[in-house]
């Protein structure tokens, strides 16, 4: 007998199930589906990247301005995912992924009908909010549709949630680059080719099962709230500096390294631009799954390698004006970060209480998109006052301090 997930029970309560009209067939078609769906948004959000230096170029835009819109998509981000977030554990996971789809087909759109920087800035906030709200609700969708299969595989959901985050971050820019170099219009097709892949999304997600039973009635809303015990702050301190430092990494690739490549070591090709956008993303989604057999101690050590040597390349590559130098420091510096993120989200999940969890991972989340945007804006603005080697190369030093040592304290600790 099959049961349903009750969503009028506490959340630290709810446990996932399939509903009795759902088998297993249906479930697995769903988890790919809903897999596909992760991926495929995620690198829409991503899509601009490599676009960017077109706009500057076209607007004349300089580079606090592109961190400007950048750090827009992660303000959005941010408040979808205190306000809207949470909400699938009450409403149910498939109308969180519809609104996701459907938000990120009106930024689409807002793309093409309004590609201003007023009209760029409200397309990355409402992109923004479509991923803040798919992002938990996906990974938990993942898990319960995988467990409703004949035959689950335990860590198959954690392993296609971290490739479709990471992995189809790092894909959106390369997709873009090679949808808009051999076009005339190459701020347009990619959007283009995206939002009929989101619209045939919308249609289908639709058929996959439901795993949360919503039960009609008024409830209280609050929006997610993001806590820590005081007893484990200090632990959580080494997790909290890890993911700020790691989202610190993939934020400068994400924003300003495409036009760097195109205008400090003279790289023009958009394809080369989406590739450089993409590769720490990528190089994380590749680091969690090779190492996911591999203790923590083992990860965080290899963290602590990368984060050093990855900058240090980064910052190399600028110095020498060699893109693959610079290429090759993203990839290290994102395989890094990948591993920190990872080890921070594992920790706080495990030092907390289980009804403290979603709060204590909501601060980890906070703090992480705040690595996201605090110090990319700081690039932006000393780019504005200083030559790009000394921005990068105080850049490099601080990401690889504070990276180091978060890996050093969370393997002490």
């Amino acid at each position: 007998m099959t049961t349903t997930h009750d969503v009028s029970a506490p959340a630290a309560r709810l446990a996932p199930a399939r509903p009795a009209t759902a088998g297993p067939r249906r479930h697995g078609a769903g988890f790919w589906l809903t897999g596909l769906t992760f991926l495929l948004l995620m690198a829409f959000a991503a899509v601009p990247s490599p676009l960017y230096a077109l706009y500057a170029a076209r607007d004349g835009y300089g580079p606090f301005t592109v961190t400007v819109i950048f750090a827009a998509y992660a303000v959005g981000v941010i408040a979808s995912l205190f306000f809207v977030g949470h909400l699938s554990d009450r409403v149910g996971r498939r109308p969180l992924i519809l609104l996701a789809v459907t938000l990120q087909l009106l930024a689409a759109v807002g793309f093409l009908v309004r590609d201003d920087l007023a009209g760029l800035l409200v397309a990355r906030v409402v992109s923004g909010v479509g991923i803040g709200a798919l992002t938990a609700t996906a990974t938990a969708y993942l898990a319960e549709l995988d467990g409703g299969r004949s035959r689950p595989a335990p860590g198959r959901a954690a392993v296609v949630a971290t490739v479709a985050n990471l992995g189809g971050i790092g894909l959106g820019p390369v997709l873009s680059g090679l949808l808009a170099a051999p076009s005339a219009h190459p701020l347009v097709v990619p959007y283009a080719v995206f939002g009929v892949a989101m619209a045939v999304l919308l249609v289908a997600t639709p058929f996959v099962p439901e795993t949360v039973l919503h039960r009609p009635g008024l409830w209280p809303y609050r929006p997610q709230r993001a806590a820590i015990g005081s007893e484990v702050r200090g632990r959580f301190v080494a997790g909290a500096v890890g993911a700020f430092t790691g989202f610190a990494v993939l934020g400068l690739f994400s924003s300003v390294a495409a036009s760097f490549v195109r205008d400090e070591l003279g790289q023009p090709s958009l394809i080369v631009a989406g590739a450089v956008a993409g590769a720490p993303f990528l190089a994380g989604a590749l680091g969690q799954s090779l190492l996911a057999a591999g203790t923590q101690q083992v990860q965080l050590r290899w963290a602590a390698v990368l984060v050093v040597a990855g900058p240090a390349a980064l910052f190399g590559g600028v110095v020498l004006a060699s893109v693959w130098l610079f290429v090759a420091g993203g990839l290290l510096a994102g395989g890094g970060a990948g591993l920190l993120f990872k080890a921070a989200l594992g920790r706080t999940a495990a030092m907390v209480a289980p009804e403290e969890r979603a709060e204590a991972l909501a601060l980890v989340f906070l703090v992480a998109y705040a690595g996201l945007v605090v110090p990319v804006l700081a690039v932006g603005v000393g780019l504005v006052y200083l030559p790009a080697p000394m921005v990068l190369g105080v850049f490099a030093v601080l990401v690889a301090l504070a990276g180091g040592w978060s890996a050093w304290a969370m393997r002490r600790s």
